[in-house]
């Protein structure tokens, strides 16, 4: 007896190791990195290092440079995860095919409110169906035409009365959001919101929560989805669950609206021409669904209007820091423009402007990390083996930062994008939205939303520092998306 329970001790001992070293065990040919633990990985490693650098993608580039490679191989989990670093190497894997897949965990499905529908988590069939519709159905609504140029003129001219209307100071992160998912709500649901609706200021407080919560539970509720089970507060993810139920009914609000008030073919903004597509696919089996519009709708604004904002927000706060820079700003609107108001034909008579918002998209980088990609087939990257179905992050940080091709990439420095002739000179290490087939289909609205509002509270303002005043930090606050600290303007009205 003795020794049948001796023999099944050594053999659950022996069945327990082997499982242990196969879980600490990297794939052949692997790419490099630090080892990793049973069960966690290297998720608390990373979350540790994060938290003393100052953000996730920093804790990332350290590695990069400790393990000499653009191809750094983790665990985060149960999940192998592969970052890469470089613009050879990130711009090779944005314009692969194999790269083009999202992961399907817990974690994703729980960003895309229980279900993996939307765009941008999407892919197959379902995502090419999905953006190609969209896409085609902005276009007829005015994205990119005069009609979202106009919008966009006419949410400055009520920014610059707002502004003035806070007299001598302004919180920008404030004043400018609800512009931004104005133009964006406008050519999805048909009408703006007036900023004193209450509806307004739920939507942008409950995207920006969003966002923070979710990059503060995913580092432990994405690897371990368990957690939900025994700490679901302390984890996060009540309060996400709490905010996909908003945000849906809100949502569904617009829908249901939108149906009551919908006629035969009517197709004057993005929900009505959704509306009609449903409609004809009745009784068939289509993607086309309530529950793929709300996911759809939410796409739109996650993609659009926070990373416009905080990039605008950015571009003033350093324009409080680096007066010089705005006086030659203005002075190139002055020339240009003169009283008008700007449009987007002016951006090719404007390069200082342009080298300006490039230069605040690479010194800033408010999107560090590429959103998430899915290997759909073994492949290979950089001499190293990457198994089919690892996530793969790409650090767009590493670009922007590249201290051999910048040369100094810690100084703000706009004329880095200008010719010795003066023309503007883009560069292909500057790519804040994406290549490939998942470029970033809101690029038109963020760089048309961008040069208008910028140029045209320029054009009006001076922004300034009082004598003796602290400048504002410009060190960002990590998140899915970086944004600045909360800071506060002093601005008068310029006498031109």
């Amino acid at each position: 007896m003795l020794d049948s329970t001796y023999l099944l001790l050594v053999f659950l001992i022996c069945t327990l190791v082997a499982w242990l070293a196969n879980q600490i065990r990297r794939p052949y040919n692997y790419p490099p990195g630090p080892q990793w633990l049973p069960f966690v990985g290297n998720s608390p490693q990373l979350r540790r290092l994060a938290r003393s650098l100052g953000g996730t993608h920093r804790a990332l580039a350290t590695w990069s440079q400790k393990y000499r490679t653009s191809v750094l191989g983790l665990k985060l989990g149960g999940d192998y995860v592969v970052v890469l670093f470089g613009a050879k190497t990130v711009r090779k894997a944005l314009c692969r095919e194999e790269f083009d897949g999202r992961p399907d965990n817990f974690f994703i499905r729980l960003r895309t409110m229980g279900s993996r529908m939307g765009i941008t988590c999407t892919e197959g069939q379902l995502w090419t169906e999905q953006r190609s519709f969209v896409v085609k159905h902005l276009r007829q609504v005015g994205y990119g035409k005069q009609v979202m140029e106009d919008q966009i003129i006419n949410e400055l001219s009520e920014l610059i009365s707002v502004i003035i209307a806070n007299g001598n100071s302004v919180h920008f992160g404030r004043v400018l959001a609800p512009s931004v998912i104005n133009v964006l709500w406008t050519l999805t649901a048909g009408k703006r919101i007036p900023r004193d609706d209450p509806r307004l200021e739920r939507l942008l407080t409950l995207l920006s929560q969003r966002s923070k919560a979710f990059d503060t539970a995913g580092g432990s509720l994405s690897q371990m989805p368990w957690l939900r089970f025994i700490m679901p507060e302390s984890s996060g993810y009540n309060l996400l669950l709490r905010f996909n139920k908003e945000l849906h009914s809100l949502f569904m609000e617009t829908i249901i609206d939108h149906r009551s008030n919908h006629k035969n073919a009517q197709s004057d903004d993005l929900i009505h021409a959704y509306i009609n597509e449903m409609e004809l696919n009745k009784g068939k089996s289509s993607t086309f669904t309530d529950v793929q519009l709300t996911m759809v709708i939410l796409d739109i604004f996650i993609a659009g209007s926070q990373t416009t904002s905080n990039t605008l927000d950015f571009a003033f706060l350093m324009m409080l820091n680096r007066p010089d820079i705005q006086e030659k700003i203005q002075k190139e609107i002055d020339n240009v423009l003169g009283n008008n108001l700007p449009k987007l034909e002016d951006r090719t008579r404007m390069p200082f402007v342009e080298a300006v918002l490039l230069e605040v998209q690479r010194y800033f980088h408010i999107v560090t990390l590429n959103g998430p990609r899915r290997v759909t087939r073994d492949t290979t990257i950089g001499g190293y083996n990457i198994p089919k179905d690892s996530t793969v992050l790409m650090s767009l940080y590493s670009l922007h930062k590249d201290e051999e091709y910048w040369g100094d990439p810690e100084i703000f420095r706009p004329e880095r994008f200008l010719s010795e002739e003066g023309y503007l000179k883009p560069s292909d290490h500057l790519i804040p939205f994406a290549l490939g087939k998942r470029r970033c289909l809101g690029e038109a609205l963020a760089k048309a939303c961008m040069f208008i509002f910028f140029t045209g509270i320029l054009q009006h303002f001076e922004l300034y520092i009082e004598n003796g005043q602290e400048k504002p930090s410009i060190e960002p606050i990590p998140g899915i998306t970086l944004s600045p600290k909360p800071y506060k303007a002093n601005i008068r009205k310029r006498i031109r």
